[in-house]
């Protein structure tokens, strides 16, 4: 196994593709591989995808959804794909680009030379760091990462940035074995799943996992997550607390 496999969900993103970018992050590792997944678009993003793995075949592939299904079975699915392949690293960041090129292919290499098994970029506005986020997000976002800590019972700073690194695992094959409960909090479902193990794959412990403060992130126009989605993501972490409690149950046996 070598090499990694990102993948990119896509759903109503023609406007916003950067085509040139993702060829570019291809150009930077013979060794990197792309899965844009069309999350059953209405508009022109699956041409656009389309005409972008055909520009590098042997490094970008495309995954079509005949139905939307939402960002987290994209993402779900796109990681069994890669997981197909050869690729001892595996991950996904957002169609925008809101992470840049530069920035995940530091979470990469971060993965390999720390040979971790799960690594996340987190938006830390720091001093000398290029952090865009609006004001309100990043209140919103740090009540939900409080709440997400307590939950999961990690110290963990950002679950739902959009970039995130893994390494090849029995465990996380089981993790993305089922669709996810959640549709905008599968960051956390995942994590959740990842430290919970299931009877045949052991689980992770806080040690596995790194937080890696990005040097540059922006909020990019048109996002489709809006400030009132925060309302149905707090009624999501409840359906996956219970998910959780049934399958640390079915782990311990009872």
């Amino acid at each position: 196994m070598s090499g990694a496999t990102l993948v990119i969900p896509a759903y109503n993103e023609a406007a916003r593709l950067d085509g040139a970018a993702l060829i570019a992050l291809c150009a930077a590792r013979a060794d990197l591989r792309l899965v844009l997944v069309d999350d059953g678009s209405t508009d022109g993003t699956l041409a656009a995808l389309q005409a972008i793995g055909a520009a590098c075949p042997t490094q970008i592939a495309v995954l079509s959804l005949p139905a939307n299904a939402g960002k987290a079975e994209a993402v779900r699915r796109g990681m069994l794909a890669a997981l197909a392949g050869p690729a001892e690293i595996v991950g996904f960041f957002d169609a925008d680009l809101s992470t840049p090129v530069s920035e995940i292919l530091r979470l990469v290499a971060i993965a390999e030379e720390r040979r971790v098994a799960v690594v996340m970029g987190a938006r830390v506005a720091l001093l000398g760091a290029d952090i865009q986020r609006r004001v309100a997000r990043h209140y919103l976002g740090r009540i939900f990462a409080t709440l997400v800590s307590m939950l999961l019972d990690l110290p963990v700073y950002d679950t739902q940035c959009g970039a995130k690194v893994f390494r090849r695992s029995s465990s996380l094959v089981a993790a993305l074995e089922t669709p996810f409960r959640s549709r905008w909090s599968f960051d956390v479902e995942l994590l959740g799943r990842l430290l919970t193990g299931t009877p045949s794959s052991p689980p992770l412990t806080a040690a596995d996992f790194v937080e890696v403060p990005l040097a540059s992130w922006h909020d990019v126009p048109g996002s489709k997550l809006r400030p009132v989605a925060m309302v149905g993501m707090l009624r999501e972490l409840a359906i996956i607390r219970s998910d959780l409690e049934q399958r640390r149950r079915a782990v311990a046996g009872r």
